[in-house]
C-alpha cells in the first residue's frame, strides 16, 4: 500500500479525487528520528488531535498523529534564527526559564542545544528538511501561519487546529551578513547573490505584521528589554509597536543594501532611477542650526560610503559634544585639508576656509594661516592633512592672536587624520570644551559617490567636485604668460576658491591663502573683501575666481589689474571673455582659463 502523508482534509480528498495520481507524485514523507531530550512537550491525547492530521504507518498501518506537527495554540513557542548570535545563550536559557517552547534553525539550534537550551528543530514541526543548501528552512504554512494567525479572530485560530499548527509568541532573527561580505573586499556576484536573505526578512516582516501577538527582534541589545517585557506581564502597545518599526526599518536598510549592490553591478550610471539611503541616527544633537530647532546627527550606511572616510566617521577624544554647526565647519574643513597633498593647514570659519596655507614645516603653515584672517579664526576650526604631534600640539595651545600679541587663539575644533599620545595630551590641555577629532581622508567620489542635497518636495543629487589643479589645463590667453613660481600661486588659488561659498575670490601667494571673498551677490564685492585681507601682499599675487567674470572694464578685472596681481586665473566662457584679455594685456597681467567653474552655493 503507497504511503502518504496528508497535510489536511483537504489533501486527503484531494489524493483520492479525480487528479488523485498527480497528487501523489508530490508527496513526501520524512521521518524525524524521537529526541525527547531536546523536544517541548508535545500534544498526545486524542481531544488534542484535529482531524484529518493521521498517516498510516509502514509496519503496522496503524493511524498515528505526527506529534512534531501538532503543537496547541496556547504553548508558548519563541522561533529563532540568527546569524549573528552575539548573546544567544542567554537569550534562549531566558525564554526557557519564562516556559517558552524553542524552535530553532541549524546552527542556531545547535548553539541552543551547546547552550543547555531544549530546541525543537524547525524541520520537526514542518515534516520537511532543509533544502536547496539552506535556501529553503522556515518557508512553510506550519511556521508562517502560527506567526501570522491574528488571536482575536475565531477563524484563524480555527485554521490553526484543523491544520495543527501551534502559535508563535516571540520571533527572534537578523540576516545573513549581506553588507559585511559585498563590503570586505573582492566577492564574486555569484557569493554576493548567496548572501541574500529571504526566509529571514519574510520571517521579520510576518512577525512585525502580526506585532499586536508577536513580539519581533532583530537586535541583540533588546534581548534584555524583551526578557523583562515578557517577565512583566505587561501589554504595553508602544513596546511591541517600537519592535515592529525596528524590525520594518532593518529589512527596509538591508534591501536598500542589497538594491544598491546590484545596481552597480549592471549599471554605469551614477543615477538610478529611485534608490533608498539607509541612514542610522549616531546621536541626538543639543539643537540645530540655532536653539530653538531640535537636530540629530545620522551616519550614512550606502555601500558607497564604506571607507570612504569624512567627518561622519571621525572618532572624538576630547571636548564638548558636536553641535549641528560643528559638523557642518568640521566637514568644510577637513574636505578643504584633505585636497592638499604637501603638508597644509586649514582655519574655517561658517563653512568657508578663512586661511590656508602649505609648508614643509606644518608649525609654519599654521602660523600662516591663522595670520591670514585671525579676527575670523578665533572660534573657527582648525584642520591639518598631518599626524598632530607634540609640537604642534603646543603651536595650537599657547600661539596668540596676531591682532594682539596676547590673546591665546580659541578654537572649537582641532581635526586631524591622526595625532601622538604626546600630543594628544598637550592638545587636551588646551581647554575643557575643545573638540579634538580623528578622521579618516576623504576618498574621491569620482564615478562612486553622490552628493545629497534637499530641496522642498525633493532632493538634487549630483557628482562631488573633485576636480583639481592636476586635472585642469591652464591655458594661457594673454600676452604675458605666466612664470613658474605664479602658476603654481594660481593652481593653489583654484585650489582653495573651489570650498569658498560663491560669489568666491582668492588671493594667494607662495602656498598661503592671502585674502578670500565669500557669498558676495556681486562678484566685484567679494573681489573688493579678498583685497581688504590681503591689503599690500596682494601684489605679485596670484587670483582666482570660482566662475567668469562677467565684466572686465571699469569692474573687477580692471580693478584686479590696478591693485597688482600678477597673474588672474577664471574658468572662462563669458560673451566678454576678450575684454578681459585685453584688459589683462593692458596692465601686463596674465591671465589663464581653466575651463571648470567651482560655483558653491
Amino acid at each position: 500500500m503507497p504511503l502518504y502523508l496528508f497535510s489536511s482534509p483537504a489533501a486527503a480528498k484531494l489524493a483520492t479525487g479525480p487528479h488523485a495520481s498527480l497528487h501523489r507524485r508530490r508527496q513526501f514523507l520524512f521521518r524525524v528520528p524521537h529526541r525527547p531530550s531536546r523536544r517541548a512537550p508535545l500534544l498526545t491525547s486524542a481531544a488534542e488531535r484535529p482531524a484529518g492530521r493521521t498517516m498510516a504507518t509502514a509496519d503496522t498501518g496503524a493511524s498515528t498523529v505526527t506529534d512534531s506537527r501538532l503543537r496547541a495554540t496556547g504553548v508558548k513557542q519563541a522561533l529563532i534564527s540568527l546569524s549573528d548570535k552575539t548573546d544567544l545563550a542567554n537569550l534562549g536559557n531566558g525564554l526557557q526559564r519564562l516556559g517558552f517552547s524553542i524552535i530553532s534553525t541549524g546552527g542556531t539550534a545547535s548553539s541552543l542545544e551547546a547552550s543547555g537550551v531544549n530546541v525543537t528543530k524547525v524541520e520537526e514541526i514542518t515534516q520537511f528538511p532543509e533544502m536547496l543548501d539552506g535556501r529553503v528552512k522556515t518557508l512553510h504554512p506550519s511556521i508562517h501561519g502560527g506567526i501570522l494567525a491574528r488571536r482575536d479572530q475565531e477563524h484563524h485560530l480555527k485554521a490553526l487546529k484543523e491544520h495543527g499548527i501551534g502559535t508563535f509568541d516571540v520571533v527572534v532573527v537578523n540576516l545573513y551578513p549581506f553588507y559585511d561580505k559585498v563590503t570586505s573586499g573582492a566577492i564574486s556576484f555569484e557569493d554576493g547573490i548567496e548572501n541574500i536573505d529571504i526566509g529571514g526578512p519574510t520571517l521579520i516582516r510576518a512577525a512585525a505584521k502580526n506585532h499586536k501577538d508577536v513580539l519581533v527582534v532583530v537586535d541583540h541589545k533588546d534581548y534584555p528589554a524583551l526578557l523583562e517585557y515578557l517577565e512583566g506581564k505587561q501589554d504595553d502597545p508602544d513596546f511591541r509597536r517600537t519592535l515592529a518599526w525596528k524590525a520594518f526599518q532593518h529589512v527596509a536598510s538591508y534591501d536598500s543594501a542589497i538594491s544598491e549592490w546590484l545596481w552597480k553591478q549592471s549599471n554605469k550610471d551614477s543615477f538610478p532611477p529611485s534608490f533608498t539611503v539607509p541612514l542610522t541616527m549616531k546621536s541626538t544633537l543639543r539643537y540645530g542650526e540655532n536653539p530653538h530647532q531640535k537636530a540629530a546627527f545620522y551616519g550614512d550606511r550606502s555601500l558607497s560610503l564604506v571607507n570612504a572616510g569624512g567627518i561622519a566617521t571621525a572618532i572624538q577624544h576630547h571636548g564638548k559634544e558636536m553641535s549641528y554647526n560643528n559638523y557642518l565647519d568640521a566637514d568644510a574643513a577637513w574636505n578643504c585639508v584633505s585636497e592638499f597633498e604637501s603638508p597644509t593647514c586649514v582655519v574655517v570659519k561658517h563653512t568657508n576656509p578663512c586661511g590656508v596655507a602649505s609648508r614643509h614645516d606644518i608649525l609654519e603653515a599654521y602660523r600662516l594661516a591663522v595670520r591670514a584672517d585671525p579676527v575670523s579664526a578665533f572660534g573657527g576650526i582648525v584642520a591639518f592633512n598631518t599626524t598632530v604631534d607634540e609640537d604642534l600640539a603646543r603651536e595650537i595651545r599657547e600661539f596668540r592672536r596676531p591682532t594682539d600679541g596676547e590673546t591665546r587663539m580659541f578654537y572649537e575644533i582641532v581635526v586631524a587624520p591622526g595625532y601622538t599620545a604626546e600630543g594628544l595630551e598637550v592638545l587636551k590641555g588646551k581647554s575643557k570644551t575643545l573638540r579634538i577629532l580623528e578622521a579618516k581622508r576623504r576618498r574621491s567620489g569620482k564615478g562612486t559617490l553622490l552628493s545629497l542635497r534637499q530641496v522642498g518636495g525633493g532632493w538634487l543629487a549630483q557628482e562631488p567636485d573633485d576636480v583639481t589643479p592636476e586635472d585642469v589645463a591652464f591655458t594661457n590667453v594673454s600676452e604675458r604668460a605666466p612664470d613658474a613660481r605664479e602658476l603654481s600661486d594660481a593652481k593653489f588659488a583654484c585650489l582653495c576658491v573651489k570650498h569658498v561659498k560663491s560669489n568666491a575670490i582668492v588671493i594667494a601667494k607662495n602656498s598661503c591663502m592671502l585674502g578670500m571673498g565669500s557669498g558676495q551677490p556681486n562678484r566685484l564685492e567679494s573681489l573688493r573683501i579678498a583685497f581688504r585681507k590681503a591689503g599690500e601682499e596682494a601684489k605679485g599675487a596670484a587670483l582666482a575666481s570660482d566662475a567668469f567674470f562677467p565684466f572686465a572694464w571699469n569692474d573687477a578685472v580692471e580693478e584686479a589689474c590696478q591693485r597688482g596681481v600678477a597673474v588672474i586665473a577664471e574658468p572662462g566662457g563669458s560673451i566678454r571673455d576678450q575684454d578681459a584679455v585685453e584688459c589683462c594685456n593692458k596692465y601686463g597681467v596674465a591671465l589663464v582659463f581653466t575651463g571648470v567653474r567651482h560655483f558653491r552655493h
